[in-house]
């Protein structure tokens, strides 16, 4: 659980199917809360249920059903309002979102980011009010890795992730999947002198054994040891030659081949 000092007091992971994590940031004050990308209601449920507070928000990242499945039976039973990408035809949005949107939770401002790549609808949220600033990103960033590419382009997904990269290096970044550890063994591989990076495995690896979330990540350790956000370093750039066999040097032809030697690592 991560405490926020205002008053989002908690931020909560509810683990859903094999590695999802629905984020609820709780404002236990008015025991009221958000849920972000709730793939499973049922989860979601017996966590409001448990801690006694009410469903008022639900922040949608893209259309995949692991993040949109339980929408129907949450809006059914706490008619909350509901943020999300307009291009998506996801049933049960209430407020359609685009790049420079803001959407309002508990008192604060998020601002929303088009990201596409992994999918082309997909949206971030972000809050730079709150201490530490705060990053929703659904499939886009992850702890050392970044989301496959399932319709956009590596130039979109490249630019996306130029985006988020670019904000406060203390940002906190919840993601929605538990893929850190097997990221990092694809980071080192693909930066294997990055001694940050090793010592971000041993760290990540011991809140694994104690069955504790890797996450939130920040932007900062992103841009030290995340090889797709390392695109103009020169170890990156080696190894992406290296696996194509010729030189490459273009941040997005490198990024391109890192994100096709993880697709089959």
């Amino acid at each position: 659980m991560t405490t926020i000092s205002n008053n989002i007091n908690r931020i909560y992971p509810i683990p859903a199917f094999s590695d999802n994590y629905i984020w609820a940031l709780v404002d236990a004050d008015q025991q009221r809360a958000c849920v972000v990308d709730p793939g499973d209601a049922n989860p979601v449920i017996d966590y409001l249920e448990t801690n006694g507070l009410n469903l008022t928000d639900i922040f949608i990242t893209h259309h995949h059903p692991d993040h949109t499945g339980g929408l129907k039976t949450l809006i059914s039973k706490y008619a909350p309002t509901v943020y999300g990408p307009e291009p998506s035809g996801i049933q049960g949005i209430s407020s359609f979102l685009h790049e420079g949107d803001t959407a309002t939770l508990f008192d604060h401002q998020f601002s929303v980011y088009e990201v596409p790549g992994h999918t082309l609808d997909h949206i971030a949220y972000y809050c730079d009010e709150t201490d530490p600033p705060l990053l929703f990103c659904g499939d886009t960033l992850f702890a050392a890795g970044c989301g496959r590419l399932f319709e956009g382009t590596p130039a979109m997904m490249h630019k996306s992730l130029s985006k988020l990269s670019a904000l406060d290096i203390n940002t906190n970044v919840y993601c929605t999947h538990e893929y850190t550890m097997a990221n990092l063994k694809f980071a080192q591989a693909a930066d294997p002198n990055n001694g940050e990076l090793t010592a971000r495995i041993e760290r990540e690896q011991a809140k694994r054994d104690l069955g504790e979330p890797t996450l939130p990540s920040s932007i900062q350790l992103e841009l030290n040891t995340n090889p797709f956000l390392r695109c103009g370093q020169p170890a990156i750039k080696e190894s992406a030659s290296t696996r194509l066999s010729q030189s490459i040097e273009g941040e997005v032809e490198v990024f391109a081949a890192i994100r096709n030697w993880k697709d089959n690592f």
